[in-house]
C-alpha cells in the first residue's frame, strides 16, 4: 500500500461502491462472502502463477500475492485498475485493463485462473469459459463462483439489476462439464455458529473438525452430523487433472475477521433497538400523564 510520505495518509481514495463491485470499505456480510473465497484458495495458489479475472478493486489479488508466485489482476473498468495499481503494490502483483470476454493475455500462461462472481454478469458463458481455458496451462485449474439462482433469486424473490444471466446448480455443473474433465462443487453461505477450539493446540497444527447441527423440529431436540444448508453461492474447482480436484475434496473452509464486523454491527443495532424501545415507553408514559392532566383540566 502506498501513502504520502509528507502526511502519512494514503495517496489513494476509496473506490466508489455502486452495488456491483465489492470494496473493502464495505463491512458485515459482504466482507465475509468476498474475502472468504480468496482465503479458500490461498493454499491452492501457493507458489503458482495466478490470474484474477474481474479483479475489481484489487483487494483479492493483493491478498493472494502474499502466497502466489505471481498474480495478475485484470478488470474491464479503467477506474478500478487505476485504483488497484495505486492502492496495492508488490513485486509479484500486476493489474491490467482487459475484458474477460476477449482476453489479450498469452495462451497457457497461468497455473490457476480465478473468476469470482463474474459469470452472472455476462450472457455468453461458453465464450467466457473458453477464454479461461485458453490462458490456463494444461495442468491448471479454474476456480469460479456464482450465486445459485434458486436460493439467491427464486427463494428470496430478489432480482439483482447487475446480473445478466444467473444459473441453477445443474446448469452450472453442465457448463463446467463442457470444458473440464473433473470438477468439485462447494457451497458458500453465511451461517450462525458457535466455535469451540483447543487453545493449547499449536497454531500451525490442523484442528480436528466436528460439525454438528441442532434439530428442534421434533418433540425432543437432537444433534445430527454435518451441515444441512442450501448454499447461496456455488464455488467450483475445475481442472483436466484429476489429482488437482481430488486434493480439494472433503474440505470445510471457515473464515472470520479479527474485527468481527458482523457481530459489532449486530450488537450495535440491538442496543439501538433496545434504547429506542425504552424511549418509546418513556414517551408513551408521558402521553398518558399529559392526557390525564388535560382530562383533569
Amino acid at each position: 500500500m502506498s501513502s504520502s510520505k509528507a502526511t502519512g495518509t494514503p495517496d489513494w481514495s476509496a473506490l466508489e461502491f455502486t452495488g456491483e463491485r465489492y470494496t473493502p470499505e464495505c463491512v458485515r456480510e459482504m466482507l465475509y462472502e468476498h474475502y472468504a473465497r480468496y482465503a479458500m484458495v490461498s493454499e491452492l495458489i501457493r507458489d503458482r502463477h495466478v490470474l484474477d479475472c474481474a479483479s475489481g478493486e484489487g483487494y483479492g489479488s493483493a491478498l493472494l500475492a502474499q502466497h502466489a508466485l505471481s498474480v495478475v489482476g485484470v478488470d474491464v473498468s479503467e477506474a478500478a485498475v487505476a485504483h488497484a495499481k495505486q492502492r496495492y503494490q508488490a513485486n509479484n502483483l500486476k493489474f491490467f485493463c482487459d475484458d474477460a470476454m476477449a482476453l489479450k493475455l498469452p495462451e497457457q500462461c497461468f497455473d490457476v485462473v480465478l473468476s469470482f462472481e463474474t459469470l452472472e454478469h455476462v450472457s455468453a458463458h461458453t465464450l467466457l469459459m473458453q477464454n479461461f481455458k485458453r490462458v490456463l496451462k494444461p495442468s491448471g485449474a479454474l476456480v469460479i463462483s456464482t450465486p445459485d439462482k434458486y436460493r439467491y433469486s427464486d427463494v428470496a424473490g430478489y432480482q439483482n439489476e447487475f446480473h445478466v444471466k444467473e444459473l441453477y446448480r445443474n446448469e452450472f455443473e453442465a457448463l463446467l462439464a463442457q470444458h473440464y474433465q473433473h470438477y468439485r462443487i462447494f457451497g458458500q453461505s453465511l451461517l450462525m455458529h458457535s466455535h469451540i477450539w483447543d487453545l493449547q493446540t499449536a497454531p500451525e497444527r490442523p484442528l480436528k473438525t466436528q460439525v454438528q447441527r441442532l434439530d428442534q423440529t421434533a418433540a425432543m431436540p437432537k444433534l445430527e452430523a454435518g451441515l444441512a444448508q442450501e448454499p447461496m453461492y456455488l464455488i467450483a474447482v475445475a481442472s483436466d487433472q484429476a489429482e488437482t480436484v481430488a486434493a480439494c475434496a472433503d474440505q470445510l473452509h471457515l473464515f472470520a475477521d479479527h474485527a468481527q464486523s458482523i457481530y459489532r454491527h449486530y450488537h450495535a443495532e440491538i442496543r439501538n433497538g433496545m434504547e429506542a424501545a425504552h424511549q418509546i415507553k418513556r414517551l408513551e408514559a408521558e402521553i398518558v400523564a399529559l392526557r390525564a392532566q388535560i382530562a383533569g383540566g
